[in-house]
């Protein structure tokens, strides 16, 4: 049930930064040890236990009846390939860099909005996708000399995330939160199982425990993620979910020793700017339909 508690909502979403950075910074150094699949295998491992141990204590798998199995799979494919995709990039790119493009994720929700779910554009928002777009080239700068190839891996990632979100938004009546993160954790997990053993690193006990961080830190920033929607809008709580790139250079600085570059900080900022932006048109354009 919603309540409105704008206050407990912000509070969740910044409490959900933390360890969403977190679990990003461990699966970086991860990656310098392990292939990033076996990263992932190891993360939706943890995510899977999680969640159906919550859907025991909660009814049991009567919780996992879906009147939209296509639409689970699809999601669950989006989740799977844009975290694949990120860890890929965070083994090249510096932490803030990766957690900078991803912010564009918003914007391809919009964009991808129109051919999937019909949508009706206006131009206001249009100007701001083509804004944040342009933050993404100043980021990733191609052709420049700070180009990384695997800076489009976190655009391509940023791109799966959100046709996962549009797949969410067409569910989001007939599904509950519970049901659609378990698919998305089974079904990453069972998809990656069948491919890991070809690309398999040694673990050992601290590499195990370190994916297991991973995996109980990003489904624990999700589920307050969920939890904080709960209590306030998401044209609210947008603003504050961008403080995730403060983490991640501090983290970046502290672990890695880097900061991101001017440029990057301005990229994000123009970023951040347009999809805040794209967030309170939503939000007015859904005032005037109700």
């Amino acid at each position: 049930m919603r309540r409105d508690a704008p206050f407990r909502g912000i509070g969740l979403v910044l409490l959900a930064s933390i360890f969403l950075t977190s679990a990003d910074m461990v699966s970086k150094l991860l990656t310098l040890q392990i292939p990033p699949l076996q990263v992932t295998w190891i993360r939706y491992g943890t995510f899977s236990v999680i969640m159906l141990a919550i859907v025991w204590r909660r009814g049991g798998l009567e919780r996992l009846r879906t009147q939209r199995p296509m639409l689970q799979f699809l999601r669950g494919v989006g989740v799977l390939t844009s975290s694949v995709l990120f860890i890929m990039a965070l083994k090249h790119m510096p932490l803030a860099d990766a957690t900078a493009t991803g912010f564009v994720a918003p914007l391809f929700v919009t964009a991808l909005s129109i051919p999937i779910l019909g949508e009706k554009i206006g131009w206001r928002r249009w100007t701001a996708t083509l804004v944040g777009f342009v933050g993404v080239l100043i980021v990733v700068r191609p052709g420049g000399a700070g180009f990384q190839i695997a800076s489009l891996l976190a655009v391509a990632s940023a791109l799966a995330w959100a046709f996962a979100m549009i797949m969410t938004r067409m569910m989001s009546r007939t599904e509950s939160p519970l049901t659609t993160l378990t698919y998305s954790a089974l079904i990453g997990f069972g998809l990656t199982s069948f491919v890991v053993p070809f690309l398999w690193g040694p673990v050992t006990p601290l590499i195990l425990l370190m994916g297991v961080f991973v995996g109980v830190s990003s489904t624990v920033g999700h589920w307050l993620i969920v939890l904080a929607y709960r209590h306030a809008d998401a044209s609210l709580l947008a603003p504050f979910s961008y403080i995730q790139l403060l983490w991640a250079s501090l983290l970046g600085l502290v672990v890695f020793a880097v900061l991101p570059d001017f440029w990057t900080l301005v990229g994000a900022v123009i970023i951040a700017g347009s999809g805040l932006y794209t967030a309170h048109r939503e939000r007015v354009t859904a005032k005037l339909r109700g």
